[in-house]
């Protein structure tokens, strides 16, 4: 089993307004992120993306950061992260995000029409972070090469699917019992 399966596998659980939540190095930076599984999940997006003439990737604040980070670092593609304020720069774009257990706005700055782009996220729950991305990026006029998220929940509602987008992941999982199930440890394509 690789090393991202194994470590869901020990995530513990936690609810938040009856949503339940995985607690895990890669979505929240606790427990301790280990630079093994860092590098496997940077080489497995690397493998998964399709890195065509791709012009900068694009992370929403926080936890996508360390991901694409990495992945910038790895491929020489520049990195562009989503805030949760407003700089009032020129051309910064407004968008609001809704996931199971909260609601803000976040703002993208530096992505024009005509870039092409990588969006690399953490975790793909309820599908309104990136939703709302990718709504967003086609408004300016980006062109979305390709979509990851590192780990994908499974079994509840995914506004991505329903609104017509595709996100690869590297690994599908569901919490049942209390416990991360492994639904398919290669995720979607």
């Amino acid at each position: 089993m690789d090393r991202l399966s194994e470590s869901l596998l020990d995530a513990p659980i936690v609810e938040k307004e009856g949503y339940h939540y995985f607690v895990h190095p890669v979505s929240d930076g606790v427990p301790m992120l280990e630079p093994a599984l860092m590098r496997e999940i940077v080489v497995r997006i690397v493998r998964k993306a399709d890195l065509t003439d791709v012009d900068k990737i694009i992370a929403p604040e926080a936890m996508g950061i360390h991901i694409s980070t990495a992945v910038s670092m790895a491929t020489d593609i520049p990195l562009v992260v989503v805030r949760k304020r407003e700089y009032g720069l020129e051309g910064e774009v407004s968008i609001s995000q809704v996931t199971g257990y909260a609601e803000n706005e976040m703002f993208i700055n530096h992505v024009s029409a005509g870039d092409r782009v990588l969006v690399l996220d953490d975790v793909l729950s309820t599908g309104g972070t990136l939703s709302s991305l990718l709504t967003a990026l086609e408004g300016i006029g980006a062109e979305v090469v390709d979509t990851v998220a590192v780990i994908k929940k499974v079994g509840g509602e995914n506004r991505v699917e329903e609104e017509g987008f595709e996100v690869k992941t590297l690994v599908n999982v569901d919490v049942v019992g209390g416990e991360v199930v492994i639904v398919d440890s290669e995720g979607d394509e």
